[in-house]
């Protein structure tokens, strides 16, 4: 007889069936939990990405294929320049971090740089705890994690996260090396992939500060994290100090809002799937299934946003015109409810969100010489 399944077992075994039969998990990385923690209230982003479904391939077969994503170009060029920052034991970035946010302690010298090779992502999860806990002990000398790999449980389902690296400082205190390709001129970079990187970053200090929670006394996680970019347009690496306090509390926060991937996954109809192989109409019907909190940020941080973005306007939802149009308009949900309210249609007089909009029709109105209600 198998043994009974624990709630954890049963919510993998669940999330697999999501998938579809023998289709492999695709991993939940720093940069799609950093976008999925800016729109807490998507499920279907969260169930998504908690049972690991390949986004970009569904979009394909929904017939919304996604520009999302890196460039083959783009991925070799920082695999390229990562290595060339990480070459002889990783020297030139442990002086990067010295020099940048450890100036007081002694310089790198023979610093360790363990094997945290083992067998799936709990067991590399495991050697890299060891790791920084023989580390922390180790006062007075420089390790580095070369790739380590972070559990961070999201929605109640567990995450596993590779940053480029952790640095422990002769202290016992932890840093996070966010390793990119872009250049940084004259000491600085395009402030929009600074605030990425920085994003990317907090959810490591995140996942770093459970595995620190768990040693006594628990070693502390610097949120000033090292940006290792090119120098001017060169291929030489230079470094910046990021503060990542706000990007950490708000991602903290965001985090904890997300609907939990089993409650999702319980209000879903039985038999449920997201195979990609699936006849298009069965797939549209089990991805509709799932509500989507639909922005036009999500262009540029989601596969699924053309498919989202059409249904929202086929629908007539607010959303569609961004989060903060939807914020000023309260309780009306569609344009046709917007429209109505304008016109005196429909609406409640006192809703200051139906008042501005019943003004600014009478001022239009007014302005094209029009009669009062002839707001289109």
């Amino acid at each position: 007889m198998p043994p009974p399944r624990t709630r954890g077992t049963a919510l993998r075994h669940r999330l697999a069936e999501l998938r579809g039969p023998d289709v492999p998990a695709k991993a939940l990385d720093a940069r799609a939990l950093a976008a999925l923690a800016a729109n807490p209230g998507c499920r279907r982003r969260a169930i998504l990405d908690g049972a690991g479904v390949n986004k970009a391939a569904l979009a394909g077969a929904l017939g919304s294929p996604s520009a999302f994503g890196q460039s083959q170009f783009a991925l070799t060029r920082g695999n390229a320049f990562e290595a060339k920052v990480k070459a002889d034991g990783g020297a030139e970035l442990l002086r990067l971090v010295h020099e940048r946010l450890d100036p007081r302690a002694e310089p790198p010298a023979d610093a360790r740089v363990p094997d945290l090779s083992a067998i799936g992502p709990e067991g590399r999860t495991a050697r890299t705890a060891l790791e920084l806990r023989e580390a922390t002990g180790a006062r007075g000398a420089w390790t580095l994690l070369d790739h380590p790999m972070l559990a961070l449980d999201v929605a109640g389902s567990p995450a596993f996260l590779e940053p480029d690296a952790v640095v422990v400082h002769p202290d016992g205190s932890w840093t996070v090396v966010e390793i990119k390709s872009f250049p940084m001129v004259d000491g600085s970079a395009d402030p929009s992939k600074v605030g990425a990187a920085a994003r990317q970053a907090a959810v490591y200090v995140l996942a770093l500060e459970d595995v620190a929670a768990r040693l006594d006394p628990a070693p502390r996680v610097r949120h000033h994290v090292l940006l290792v970019c090119p120098r001017d347009f060169s291929n030489l690496p230079t470094a910046s100090a990021v503060d990542v306090r706000k990007q950490r509390a708000v991602t903290s926060r965001q985090l904890a809002r997300l609907t939990r991937v089993q409650d999702i996954a319980d209000a879903l109809p039985e038999g449920t799937c997201f195979s990609p192989d699936l006849p298009a109409e069965e797939l549209t019907a089990a991805v509709e299934s799932v509500p989507a909190a639909y922005a036009p940020e999500c262009l540029s941080a989601c596969e699924l946003a053309f498919h989202c973005r059409d249904r929202s306007r086929a629908d007539g939802a607010v959303t569609s015109l961004g989060r903060s149009v939807r914020a000023e308009l309260g309780g009306l949900t569609t344009v046709e409810d917007v429209l109505a309210a304008a016109r005196g249609e429909a609406g409640d007089p006192h809703d200051p969100a139906v008042a501005a909009l019943r003004r600014a029709a009478e001022l239009r109105a007014e302005a094209l010489g029009e009669g009062v209600g002839a707001c289109r």
